[in-house]
């Protein structure tokens, strides 16, 4: 019987209040929301970058800047410390992570020893993880190993961190995020308009300014015919073609000295300088050695390039100065952000970058909402033709499960990308499936129960283990995808668990109250009948008879898919090749892509496609890894920016580098073994292990044959695809657990019965389930495949083909597998001993 006491009707309406109130503010304006409590305002989604535009960003700290500065430290300290104890060397130099010097007087060696061995002290002045080594003939070695290397690039990444923050916020947006990435990245999320060439190169160099004096023994061109002196440098400006310079090691005056920087421009000329004003220790540095060197040139150099080589005329004791910078008006006021946030320890390189302009992100909005709208229409209008009443309680329920999903996000503070909404939509074809394994178990069980509110209770406690077991596998594989890292497939992981989740709890409690209700004042002998509710009802299809021929068919059609796979292989996208997706759209008429093809030709940037995306006025570029490291793939990016800005608008650019794309692809794989062999686990444990066998032949049926649908079609195989895989992977098992779950229980009822006809019968039995889960699902696949845009319409495709294709693997492959693994010995009588079991008629049990 269904009874919910007073105090527990009023909880859960209580807790169903609550969600509206979490979830209302998502519905208010900016302003509106400012009229709400404190706590109540923060309880909101954040849209991701790809709703509302802007930039995400991988920074890699550069180990060959740490290297070289490192080795700059050490020779110095070698220079200084030999030289301060009067010990003549020879051949000093620092390679690789080596630094060597020879000592001219063997007598002298070991007091040289000596005096290098605190360089080699935790803390010491080179570092940690320092080894000195002295060789026969007098040579001495100090090796600066991988270890010491790594702790260095560690902890110029963790100083980077808040200079980055401050140039993004000197930049003016106040909408960001910079979070530290594994031991050597830095991620940056800007959202909103980002001028994303501009922000990277911002972000980028380093910025370390400092004043050196010109060294006038020789010029620069000399110095580079010949050889200078130990303690200079040859440096190049800034002009083109560059000249060369040789400048004095020393700085006596940094970036870190300057406490007001401002950019100037001059109206009439347009020349830009950086107006500077130094501190106390600066301004006496200065002073005293343009005072000690009048008629000699300075050299401001910045990031190893002399910015400007003034003449000292006199000694500068004010403090105060500009510094020409022959940039463009924005290029100055970048200067000028870099300088005030302060020098980074070592370049940053992008490594990856995902932009999305803000009209598409509000395009994505729009076509996410309309596409859930219509999903949740058609599922409405489906459950409300088959059960009537009961209908209207399973969209009641389902409206409430959406609320309650939008309350937990919201509450966690998550981030709503259009793969999450694509996840919103997937569960609203989904939720309905424990309304329908619910009423469907009341349907049966109406036949042996004394009273219609009897069979009721029945079949919500029995439908219970049915539903959780069909649920984990769909969770697990939700887990296993927020774990691949991605934020866009994180979103979709993140909606998808919560929606799985609450899905459940309102299955048990909302839907569970709301029948109660129903049961104690309308008192009903039977469920609602509908010209559909008894379409399955008497089903006896004879599956097994054609197992074989199913088994063969299936198997045929999977060696084509694999050798396919073998010959062709998959067209993988940037996510795992590196290179460069760009949409644009014409700011006038179409997209020429005759005209574009040729134009990015002259580039000579290798492979690169051009395609319509979308509409007529849309195009989408692929090029290729460039082969080059991090900074090909973003210089093929900037190339394109300028060829293309003046007659295009940007939507989206996706630029992934050589190492961003070998973890995703090794994330990708682990993540999809982890999955399977997770789920595969659970089903070992929750059943017999011809079940787990059974199961994981149907799983790799469903891989192998969707993976020669992206071979067979050339669609592009990229993150999205491994989540539409796996999703489809929970899906598929979600539907073979309810048919395992029902011959586990027929296996105890009829221990007689061979396990053809038993499998056939607990197919039958669950049939209208597995039909109806299916027809909801592939409906709101369909309003997204339809209305839910392009950038997800290959993924919606996938999943429209492997729900289909889970549901036939269900039946046809995942059930007669047990028959091959003899999970049941067949009875000497075979099929005739059914007769002795007679309780299985037309498919039901009675």
């Amino acid at each position: 019987m269904l009874h919910f006491s007073r105090w527990k009707t009023l909880l859960i309406w209580l807790a169903a209040f609550a969600a509206i109130v979490l979830a209302a503010p998502n519905l208010l304006s900016e302003v509106q929301r400012s009229s709400l409590p404190g706590w109540l305002q923060q309880d909101r989604l954040t849209l991701g970058l790809d709703l509302q535009g802007g930039s995400h960003i991988v920074l890699k700290v550069e180990r060959s800047d740490i290297v070289k500065d490192r080795l700059e430290e050490a020779v110095a300290n070698v220079r200084n410390t030999l030289r301060g104890a009067g010990i003549r060397y020879t051949g000093l130099t620092g390679n690789d992570q080596t630094v060597t010097v020879r000592i001219t007087d063997p007598a002298e060696t070991q007091k040289a020893v000596d005096l290098l061995k605190p360089l080699t002290a935790p803390g010491g002045r080179a570092g940690p993880e320092v080894a000195l080594r002295q060789d026969e003939d007098g040579q001495l070695s100090l090796q600066i190993s991988d270890a010491g290397i790594t702790a260095d690039v560690a902890s110029a990444r963790t100083r980077s961190l808040d200079i980055v923050a401050r140039r993004i916020a000197g930049f003016g947006h106040a909408n960001f995020l910079v979070r530290p990435d594994g031991a050597d990245r830095i991620v940056v999320q800007v959202l909103g308009s980002v001028d994303a060439e501009r922000l990277k190169n911002l972000l980028n160099q380093p910025a370390k300014l400092s004043f050196h004096l010109i060294d006038a023994s020789m010029s620069g061109q000399e110095a580079l015919n010949g050889r200078w002196p130990a303690t200079s440098q040859v440096l190049y400006s800034l002009d083109d073609p560059p000249v060369p310079y040789l400048v004095d090691r020393t700085a006596f005056v940094t970036g870190s000295n300057m406490v007001g920087i401002e950019p100037v421009v001059d109206p009439q000329t347009q020349d830009s300088s950086i107006a500077y004003r130094l501190d106390a220790e600066g301004t006496r540095r200065l002073a005293e050695v343009t005072g000690q060197n009048i008629g000699k040139h300075l050299a401001i150099v910045f990031d190893d390039q002399v910015m400007s080589s003034p003449a000292i005329d006199a000694a500068i004791t004010g403090g105060e100065g500009a510094i020409s910078a022959n940039f463009s008006e924005d290029g100055v006021r970048d200067l000028a952000i870099m300088l005030r946030a302060g020098a980074l320890p070592a370049t940053l390189t992008s490594v990856e970058e995902r932009s999305v302009s803000p009209r598409f992100g509000a395009d994505s909005i729009f076509s996410g909402l309309i596409a859930g709208l219509v999903a949740a229409v058609l599922v409405a209008a489906l459950m409300i033709a088959l059960y009537r009443i009961l209908g209207v309680i399973a969209v009641v329920s389902l409206v409430f499960n959406l609320i309650l999903i939008v309350a937990v996000l919201s509450l966690a503070g998550a981030t709503l990308t259009l793969p999450g909404i694509a996840g919103i939509v997937l569960i609203v074809g989904m939720a309905v499936d424990s309304n329908v394994l619910i009423y469907e178990r009341i349907r049966e069980e109406e036949k042996t129960a004394h009273s219609f509110a009897e069979a009721a209770g029945r079949g919500f406690s029995r439908a219970f283990s049915t539903i959780v077991d069909a649920n984990v596998t769909i969770f697990i594989a939700a887990i296993i995808l927020f774990c691949l890292g991605s934020e866009s497939i994180r979103g979709f992981a993140v909606t998808l668990a919560v929606g799985i989740l609450t899905t459940v709890i309102t299955a048990f409690t909302l839907t569970r109250s709301i029948v109660a209700v129903w049961l104690r004042r309308r008192h009903p002998r039977h469920l609602p009948k509908s010209v559909l509710t008894h379409l399955f009802e008497h089903a006896n299809i004879r599956f097994m008879g054609i197992r074989r021929y199913v088994f063969t068919a299936s198997a045929i059609i999977s060696l084509i898919a694999m050798a396919a796979f073998a010959t062709a292989g998959l067209r993988l996208g940037i996510d795992f090749t590196g290179g460069s997706l760009i949409e644009v759209t014409a700011k006038q008429g179409n997209a020429d892509l005759a005209d574009l093809q040729a134009r990015l030709n002259d580039l000579n940037l290798g492979e690169v496609s051009v395609e319509r995306a979308g509409g007529p006025s849309n195009a989408r570029i692929r090029i290729a890894s460039q082969g080059g490291g991090e900074n090909a793939e973003q210089s093929a990016a900037t190339l394109v920016r300028g060829e293309l800005q003046e007659d295009y608008d940007f939507r989206r650019v996706e630029v992934v580098g050589p190492a961003i794309s070998g973890e995703l692809t090794m994330m990708a794989t682990l993540g999809v073994l982890a999955a399977l062999a997770a789920i595969l686990i659970y089903i070992w444990i929750r059943f017999e292990w011809q079940f787990a066998v059974g199961a994981i032949v149907a799983t790799l049926h469903d891989v192998i044959i969707m993976l020669g649908l992206f071979v067979l079609t050339g669609m592009e195989f990229n993150l999205t695809s491994i989540a539409a895989v796996l999703t489809v992977v929970g899906y598929s098992l979600n539907d073979t657990v309810v048919i395992y779950d029902r011959m586990r229980e027929n296996l105890k009822r009829y221990k007689k019965m061979p396990l053809p006809i038993l499998i056939d019968a607990s197919i039958n039995q669950t049939l209208s389930r597995t039909i109806l889960t299916a027809a909801t699902t592939l409906l709101a696949l369909l309003a997204l495949y339809l209305f839910g845009g392009e950038v997800i319409r290959s993924f919606t495709f996938t999943m429209l083909f492997g729900v289909a294709l889970g549901t036939f693997s269900s039946i046809y492959i995942a059930a007669p597998v047990l028959i091959v693994f003899r999970l049941r010995p067949e009875s000497p009588d075979g099929e005739e001993s059914n007769k002795t079991d007679a309780g299985v008629k037309s498919g039901t049990v009675v």
